[in-house]
């Protein structure tokens, strides 16, 4: 007697693709469809404030190249190089002290954290009003601190070419710090703790706790929000309307304002267009490049 076994094939199943249905229709409609028609546009010339150049007109490559020799743009590509070098090191560094910090059991840790987390639920322009009166020339926060100590240098922080792009950094920074301490301190609950009672009945110190174990380990958290922190930082803009208005003489000019003023201001299709092509590849290779970067020194 022989006993037949039929191995079936499994059928098509079109439930997985309805389930990812909506979302990769919005992210066609929201972010495929914007980059394409940007990128078409950055080939044009239109400006819809001057009627012999609102009708689009192919120019090649021309944008780009306008763009990327005219100095006042390359003033903005710095400061947004600076901006984001400032910022985002800074941000990321406390917020991991605060994790480390917190990340333990004391009377009142609920309100600590609170306190550290609080100014992220700031929106960006509340949290640029208030620290408008810090930097207030007469009697702000800074200018009387620094007067008690006998400083008598600088006192109108964002009128002044040098100090305005510190105040807005300033200002993200005090912003950003516990939004990214909140993932270093769910990385640090979530590490075992077999591991560190091992290395402390071993005999190693804080440090080389820190260092050795409890920073490799979070090395995929960190990655992460290096890369929010930086696509947060090339999209910075709220604050800046507020504190400087990109003044003075384009001294706290970004990337992402100086887009808004050639769309909205100068109403400047083409060149804002090859703006947002520009922000979008400088984005996307350092995506790409801290990525690999972090994938080579896990393994």
């Amino acid at each position: 007697m022989s006993i037949r076994t039929s191995h079936r094939m499994p059928g098509f199943s079109p439930l997985p693709y309805l389930l990812i249905l909506p979302t990769a229709f919005f992210v066609a409609l929201f972010t495929a469809w914007p980059t394409v028609l940007s990128l078409y546009q950055s080939f044009f010339r239109q400006r819809l404030n001057i009627a012999r150049f609102r009708e689009p007109t192919f120019v090649g490559l021309d944008n780009y190249i306008t763009l990327l020799t005219d100095e006042r743009f390359l003033m903005v590509m710095y400061n947004t190089v600076l901006y984001v070098v400032g910022t985002v090191p800074i941000s990321i560094g406390l917020g991991f002290i605060f994790a480390m910090l917190l990340n333990r059991k004391f009377p009142g840790i609920g309100l600590a954290r609170l306190a550290f987390f609080y100014p992220t639920v700031l929106p960006m322009v509340s949290a640029a009003t208030i620290w408008m009166f810090f930097f207030t020339p007469d009697y702000g926060l800074f200018n009387t601190a620094l007067t008690a100590i006998g400083y008598h240098g600088p006192q109108n922080w964002t009128a002044n070419p040098n100090l305005a792009l510190i105040a807005v950094m300033i200002v993200a920074i005090w912003k950003n710090a516990g939004y990214y301490m909140i993932f270093y301190l769910a990385g640090l609950q979530a590490l075992p703790s077999d591991v560190f009672e091992a290395a402390a009945l071993d005999g190693a110190n804080w440090w080389q706790i820190m260092t050795n174990i409890t920073f490799p380990l979070l090395r995929r958290t960190t990655l992460f929000i290096t890369t929010i922190a930086v696509i947060g930082a090339f999209q910075t803009v709220d604050h800046i309307f507020v504190l400087t208005d990109g003044g003075p003489s384009r001294a706290s000019t970004v990337l992402l304002f100086e887009l808004y003023r050639r769309r909205f201001e100068s109403y400047d299709i083409g060149m804002s267009a090859t703006v947002t092509v520009i922000l979008i590849a400088v984005l996307l290779i350092f995506t790409v490049t801290n990525f690999m970067l972090s994938e080579r020194r896990g393994e």
